[in-house]
């Protein structure tokens, strides 16, 4: 059939929209259509599985509370914080929506918050995960008046006589236009006047401080009205740029950081034209011929919880302490729910320097086999090869490992191989083509057991891509 997929094609789609693919789905997907295998990935991901938490612990009056108490009560907002962390690692782990899951990641970044109020952070999580292949106009306005973005961007401070202009300001830079793309100071301090008011009560729901609200006159984009926030949004919205930043960002996210305008140009005219559909975006980027080209497959640096998750989904990882994966998120530095500030994480490139190259490189030892890789040095392997594998692994320490306790479910991966075959099971693994020392090493292993030589790919520096 001439819409079928290659293996390598396949991976690279779940790669991009999901963690990953095992032998066994890829085996029944590659019998089907590209268009059949898009639609399966949205059925999978109709449904959001919401988090949930219980927070009856907050419920006190902090005005009676002793010191003591106060300083338990923040104990307590850590542990909540690190419980939220943990449970949404093991929805990205185990949950059957990928594709939802993997844009919730992405709006994740893109309404960066930093908050230690799990409650808070929880609510906008799933506010994200609600909208994540619908809306983004909906998105973007429960997201504005949610109680996580009112605290980190100090909305509940912008009142008609001392104007707060950081909500204002972000709305524009990082959501919607892109730093300076349209907007003037004017704007902004306009668009601040019409956020005035916003507030939330002590359960949490959106409330319109009237008294607090600026309603007078104002000129924003070269419109000019009584304006509400609600209005600066929808005018937001109005504008292309919105569709062509938003456009842009996610293209980058799926695709390649290197855009083509003309590509963009289109894409961003179909979700315009759409509503803001984030589904109708989607489709039209993974179904083009363009997606699927060779320079976009393997051309991403995977993010600190794309390897992690990546891993422990293939492997079915089992961490005896849960704080290990808050641990090897804080030191490959990407936490869930504590971006570095407001712009969220770089990405790209910033994910690799000195202090988790190294780090990365050793992980899949470490999760997979205590930490050793077992080399079998092959007589014909040139000296320097070897020389410089065993220096490489000499200088990590073994810090991570005394801390990482897991059990791997190496049957998962094993018993569901199509076949033993080193060549299938290094493209099974590893996305880009494989450089010459990689294909040096593939061609001269001589590990005597296949879960050695799965260790050895996992350890080269091609799975650092996908």
């Amino acid at each position: 059939m001439k819409d079928l997929l290659t293996d390598k094609q396949i991976q690279h789609l779940y790669w991009r929209c999901g963690f990953g693919i095992s032998s066994p789905k890829l085996k029944v997907l590659r019998n089907l259509s590209k268009d059949k295998i898009i639609d399966q990935l949205f059925e999978e991901s109709q449904h959001a599985s919401m988090l949930s938490m219980d927070f009856s612990f907050l419920q006190k009056d902090k005005k009676s509370l002793t010191r003591e108490e106060k300083k338990e009560l923040r104990k307590l907002r850590n542990q909540k914080m690190f419980e939220l962390n943990h449970l949404w690692i093991q929805q990205l782990i185990h949950g059957k929506e990928t594709l939802r899951e993997k844009m919730t990641l992405f709006f994740h970044d893109h309404f960066s918050v930093r908050l230690k109020s799990p409650r808070a952070c929880l609510h906008l999580n799933n506010v994200i995960r609600k909208h994540a292949l619908g809306n983004f106009g909906e998105m973007l306005m429960e997201v504005s008046k949610s109680p996580a973005m009112l605290l980190f961007l100090n909305n509940r401070q912008n009142k008609k006589n001392s104007p707060n202009e950081n909500f204002a300001r972000e709305v524009m830079e990082l959501f919607t236009l892109g730093r300076d793309n349209r907007y003037t100071e004017t704007d902004i301090k306009e668009a601040a006047r019409a956020f005035t008011g916003w507030n939330f009560n002590k359960e949490g729901v959106f409330s319109f401080r009237t008294k607090q609200h600026d309603f007078g006159v104002k000129t924003f984009l070269g419109n000019t009205g009584n304006f509400t926030g609600e209005d600066i949004i929808k005018i937001l919205l109005k504008e292309k740029q919105t569709a062509r930043y938003l456009t842009q960002k996610i293209y980058r996210y799926f695709v390649n950081d290197t855009i083509n305008p003309k590509h963009i140009a289109t894409l961003t005219e179909t979700f315009y034209n759409s509503n803001y559909n984030l589904e109708t975006l989607l489709r039209k980027i993974i179904s083009s011929d363009k997606f699927y080209s060779t320079k976009n497959i393997g051309s991403k640096i995977k993010s600190p919880v794309e390897l992690i998750v990546g891993i422990s989904k293939s492997f079915d990882i089992h961490y005896e302490d849960p704080k290990v994966l808050l641990y090897l998120q804080r030191v490959l530095n990407q936490m869930l729910f504590f971006p570095p500030n407001v712009a969220g994480w770089p990405g790209g490139k910033s994910w690799i320097d000195n202090s988790t190259l190294m780090l990365r490189l050793k992980l899949s030892s470490v999760v997979l086999n205590n930490g050793v890789i077992e080399w079998h040095e092959s007589k014909n392997e040139p000296e320097t090869v070897i020389a410089m594998r065993q220096e490489h692994y000499r200088k990590v320490t073994s810090k991570i490992q005394k801390k990482v306790k897991a059990q791997p479910n190496w049957d998962i991966f094993l018993n569901t191989l199509e076949t033993n075959d080193k060549n299938y099971i290094a493209s099974l693994v590893l996305q880009p083509k494989p450089s010459k020392g990689a294909e040096l090493m593939i061609a001269n292993s001589s590990n005597n057991t296949i879960k050695n030589f799965v260790i050895e790919l996992l350890s080269l520096p091609e799975y650092q891509l996908c």
